[in-house]
């Protein structure tokens, strides 16, 4: 065989693999393993040739051809290739969706239908997809009515952040906030030395306490009932001796309940202070001394 021949015959499988390679890729099956359905659509919404198909979020299939009616008598015609195990329930529909990225698919919504399937060849109700660029696009005509407010609103939070009562407020927010984490370091530091004294206070609490017990201990040992019982003889004692004082017993009792006793008493110190006065004025009537004479 000629080196051109082999050379020729190397290029068209080389071609041949680069085909069903990017078919591959592109979501395209080397072989006749699916089944061709065809969706109707008013708007496509960028779908394209080998657009994958999902259901229930499983790539099932892909786009295999778009055919568009240029005389708008006829709704856009779709031919989807899907796996030949896919079962369709009659009823189902499927919706074109797009996201942010630009990314489209065709979604099969499926509905529980046991006893009907779509057969290969038929077609199937296309529905009007919510995705996400269509959201966008109904939210285009809010967003431009709510342009003046962002402005106005723009405008004002401007004015009120150049008004120096705000910036004062913010210096103030600020100097508090140093104020409360120079408070935060002191309460640290308090909490440290808490911690560095407590186990000594605990100490000194659990002797007290110790010293409590043994004062309770020595209480509760004391005869309480024995000093009361003393305590009551001795106020028995005293309640009889004022007794005794109230009545004419004994010296005392006469002495502060007999009046002739204070009137003797009396009488008996007018007399005396009769004698002291005499005496003063006339000694010699009862003290005479001399050396040579006697006594009158």
């Amino acid at each position: 065989m000629k080196k051109e021949i082999k050379i020729a015959l190397v290029a068209i499988l080389g071609l041949i693999i680069v085909f069903f390679g990017m078919n591959f890729l592109k979501g395209l099956t080397m072989f006749s393993d699916s089944d061709i359905y065809y969706i109707t659509y008013s708007n496509v919404s960028g779908c394209e040739k080998n657009t994958p198909v999902y259901a229930d979020g499983v790539r099932v299939g892909s786009v295999s051809s778009i055919t568009y009616d240029y005389s708008h008598v006829t709704p856009t015609l779709i031919a989807v290739a899907v796996n030949k195990q896919m079962r369709i329930p009659v009823g189902s529909t499927a919706e074109v969706v797009s996201d942010l990225m630009g990314n489209t698919q065709v979604n099969l919504l499926l509905v529980n239908n046991l006893r009907e399937k779509v057969a290969p060849g038929d077609t199937i109700k296309g529905a009007e997809g919510d995705d996400t660029m269509t959201k966008l696009k109904a939210m285009v005509p809010a967003i431009e009515r709510m342009g003046p407010k962002l402005d106005s609103i723009l405008t004002s939070l401007s004015a009120i952040l150049a008004n120096p009562a705000i910036q004062a407020t913010l210096a103030n927010a600020q100097a508090i906030t140093t104020d409360l984490t120079t408070t935060t370091k002191q309460l640290n530091t308090l909490m440290a030395n808490l911690n560095q004294n407590v186990p000594g206070m605990l100490t000194k609490a659990n002797t007290v306490l110790d010293n409590t017990t043994t004062i309770t201990n020595n209480l509760a040992a004391v005869d309480v009932q024995g000093t009361m019982n003393q305590v009551n003889q001795t106020l028995a004692d005293v309640q009889n001796t004022v007794n005794k004082l109230n009545s004419n017993e004994g010296t005392l009792g006469k002495f502060i309940n007999d009046p002739s006793v204070f009137d003797n008493l009396n009488a008996t110190m007018a007399h005396t202070d009769s004698l002291v006065l005499d005496l003063k004025a006339h000694p010699k009537r009862y003290v005479h001394f001399s050396v040579f004479g006697k006594k009158q």
